[in-house]
């Protein structure tokens, strides 16, 4: 018998009727009524789906209410580097006990003939056994070394002192001229008179002599060039690896060289930049300390006011104004009679001060035009010099032909071909809550229409508050959101869940008010430090131009980038134009040196004074005299 769906129908509705019930059924209700009693498997698979995927909503759900009801994690500041108590290198006694006996494959001679007995370094190495000397390690090291292979005085003949050696006696005395500490190489002559009849105590004496030289020569070499402080041991913001001359080598060529005082001063850095730091402070300290003006500390006066401070201004620029200012505004500076209006008149004689002084020429006497005014004292140069000549050392000796310099101190960033400069402009740097680190690197790409990263201190210190606030802030500013790897919508992120170490990345698409601009110039560190536009151009004309979250900001990112990949600006624009995100490699990498030197040389070779926007140079200071601290006490 064949049983089809119809003959079902007709069943099921027979047995109903058998049964005496009666059932008023609609057409629809009939059709509802035959699909549950007659359901297919794909129907049946597709209501259980539909059944679990509803749980899964629901569970969904109640977790979220669950989270936005607790507390929001607590957000965790992603805080910057730190400053450190400094901690100087330890001096060890030098183990003259390690300089090995020489080995003998035949007998000294003289004309032919045996001459056992007349070797003056074997005499004197009974001095060894007591003599005392500390030293860093790696001087102690090389010393042993360099008596080791070539067990022969460096720095003694016959029964005296060679006159090498009184020539870097001469440089080790006079160390403080290039910025180092004269009594870390402070070193006896022996006695010129002596008693023939006991010759070998001379040789004791001449031996003392000769090591307490060659430590103090190797020491100086080593601080010469990679400097006296380790600048890592400073702050997280200083970043160099340290140098590793060869001490040994330098030593020997040195006392071997026709002026071992000339050899020994060249293991100062050779560069121009050094050499115009080392005139200045010889200038300096043969100077005698100007006339200067005090002005009111927190001085802020804008045209039209009353202050009798006016007076003290007036006086500043007539003592350091140029002559061709005091000749345009003579008959001003020769009537005033201390008047405390700060008129017209007088607004366009400070206009011309600080333009001439490279301010921005708003007539506003603020901070950075009473420095100008006041200038800096004789000390305080001499100071900061200091501070450069060590921080030089940790540099390249010698700069590459091209490269780019950032000061910070100075805002401005300088691009050199040939070792000369082809451009130069004004930056802006970090604020002292987020400050640019100090360090070197190689110039590798510019990317243009960039694509802006969202660091995690900015994500976490900045961003989330406001996220949790309004979860679609992200989505509203157009910036994109991945969580897990996969691309969301910030709406969709739990925000009071966030916090430091969540994996939540954003970034900002290429636009016209992205962060970067138009491009960044990349060379990558471990900072994530690069050189980029900006759309906030109104801060380049402020004198003071901390402004950063760390990176440095490019007046004029065009002209930068074209230097850098040989190329023009017009090339460049054209490269922008095109919209794409693109990365395009430099030819050949460029030396970049993110800088930070309160005195600093111009071209012109004069040394130029700046404020210490980080307050670094303080704590250079402090590492410097924490290594005369302990040089003192062990030496």
């Amino acid at each position: 018998m064949t049983f089809s769906l119809k003959t079902g129908v007709a069943l099921a509705a027979l047995a109903v009727f058998a049964a005496g019930v009666s059932v008023p059924v609609r057409p629809a209700e009939a059709q509802t009524l035959l699909e549950r009693i007659f359901k297919g498997p794909e129907q049946r698979r597709r209501e259980r789906e539909a059944a679990f995927r509803a749980q899964q909503l629901e569970g969904e759900r109640q977790q979220i209410e669950a989270q936005q009801s607790a507390s929001p994690k607590p957000v965790i500041r992603v805080a910057g580097p730190s400053y450190f108590t400094y901690k100087p290198d330890r001096l060890v006694v030098v183990d003259f006990a390690r300089i090995a006996d020489p080995v003998i494959t035949g007998a000294l001679t003289v004309n032919g003939f045996p001459a056992l007995g007349l070797d003056p370094f074997a005499e004197g190495r009974a001095a060894l056994q007591d003599l005392k000397l500390r030293a860093l390690e790696d001087v102690a090291a090389a010393v042993i070394e360099q008596y080791s292979t070539y067990p022969a005085y460096l720095w003694v003949a016959g029964t005296g002192v060679t006159e090498s050696a009184r020539s870097v006696l001469a440089v080790l005395a006079d160390a403080e001229s290039v910025g180092l500490s004269p009594a870390d190489y402070a070193v006896l002559l022996p006695s010129e008179a002596f008693d023939v009849a006991r010759g070998g105590e001379r040789q004791k004496e001449l031996m003392r002599f000769e090591m307490a030289l060659s430590v103090a020569v190797a020491s100086y070499i080593l601080d010469a060039d990679r400097g006296r402080v380790d600048p890592n041991r400073i702050s997280g913001y200083h970043d160099f690896k340290r140098k590793s001359p060869d001490v040994v080598s330098s030593l020997r060529s040195v006392a071997t060289a026709p002026d071992a005082g000339v050899a020994l001063l060249a293991q100062n850095p050779k560069g121009a930049h050094f050499a115009a730091l080392v005139a200045g402070l010889k200038a300096l300290q043969a100077a005698q300390e100007g006339a200067r003006i005090v002005i009111a500390e927190g001085l802020l006066l804008k045209p039209g006011q009353i202050n009798p401070e006016l007076a003290n201004v007036m006086a500043a620029i007539a003592l350091r104004g140029s002559d061709a200012l005091k000749v345009d505004h003579a008959l001003l500076l020769a009537s005033y009679a201390g008047k405390p209006d700060y008129d017209e008149e007088l607004v366009d004689l400070v206009k011309a001060f600080q333009k001439e002084n490279g301010l921005s020429a708003d007539g506003v006497i603020g901070a950075m035009t009473v420095r100008k005014l006041v200038g800096v004292s004789n000390a305080e140069k001499i100071e900061k010099i200091h501070v450069a000549l060590e921080q030089a050392r940790w540099l390249p000796g010698e700069f590459a032909g091209r490269r780019v310099f950032i000061n910070q101190p100075a805002f401005t960033a300088t691009y050199y071909n040939d070792g000369k400069p082809e451009l130069a402009m004004r930056v802006v740097v970090g604020t002292k809550a987020n400050q640019t680190n100090f360090f070197d690197d190689e110039i590798e790409t510019v990317e243009f229409n960039p694509y802006w990263g969202v660091p995690q201190s900015i994500l976490i210190n900045e961003m989330l508050p406001k996220l949790r606030r309004d979860p679609s802030y992200l989505d509203r500013l157009g910036y994109e959101v991945v969580s897990g790897g996969k691309a969301v919508s910030s709406s969709a992120i739990n925000w009071n869940a966030v916090g430091k170490g969540s994996g939540i990345g954003v970034r900002q698409p290429p636009s016209g008010d992205n962060a970067l601009g138009e491009l960044k110039i990349l060379f990558p560190n471990t900072h994530a430090i690069y050189m980029h536009d900006t759309p906030s151009k109104s801060l380049f004309a402020k004198d003071m131009r901390a402004f950063s979250h760390g990176c440095v900001r490019l007046q004029d990112p065009r002209a930068m980038a074209a230097a850098v990949l040989g190329t023009t600006v017009e090339d460049i624009g054209r490269q922008i134009a095109g919209g794409a995100n693109k990365a395009v490699s430099v030819p050949t990498r460029i030396a970049v040196h993110v800088a930070y030197f309160t005195a600093w040389p111009n071209e012109a070779g004069e040394v130029e004074f700046f404020d210490d926007v980080y307050g670094r140079d303080s704590f250079v200071r402090k590492a410097l005299d924490a290594t005369t601290a302990v040089r003192q006490q062990q030496s």
